[in-house]
């Protein structure tokens, strides 16, 4: 067993657990409507999250649901190391800038007015 092997095992494991709480997430959001999580900047939600609600329920369903086809993929049809590894890095990095991409939406950067201002 060498380094890539590990890594390899690393991140197949590793799908479970993202897979489930980017569903958990999308769960929470559409109908248990708890927007606590949505939108997030330094762990602060937007002033209306109700708003950004469904970009992210989006994002964390069509991530999730990639997770698991991807699980589905290596478990029952064997797919290869380098397409299903293409296809869950792909996700992950997608979801984490779709997610960043949001958060700054929702909350835009606000200049604090300088002291020549006033």
């Amino acid at each position: 067993m060498d380094i890539g092997v590990a890594m390899t095992w690393i991140l197949f494991l590793a799908l479970f657990p993202m897979a489930f709480f980017w569903l958990r997430r999308t769960w929470r959001i559409i109908f248990k409507r708890d927007f606590s999580e949505v939108a997030l900047k330094r762990g602060v939600p937007p002033p209306n999250p109700a708003k950004y609600a469904p970009y992210t329920a989006a994002i964390n369903l069509v991530a999730g649901t990639i997770a698991v086809v991807v699980i589905l993929l290596v478990v029952i049809d064997g797919a290869s190391y380098e397409t299903w590894t293409a296809i869950a890095g792909s996700t992950i990095w997608m979801k984490f800038i779709a997610d960043f991409i949001v958060g700054r939406h929702a909350q835009p950067m606000i200049r604090k007015s300088s002291q020549k201002d006033q």
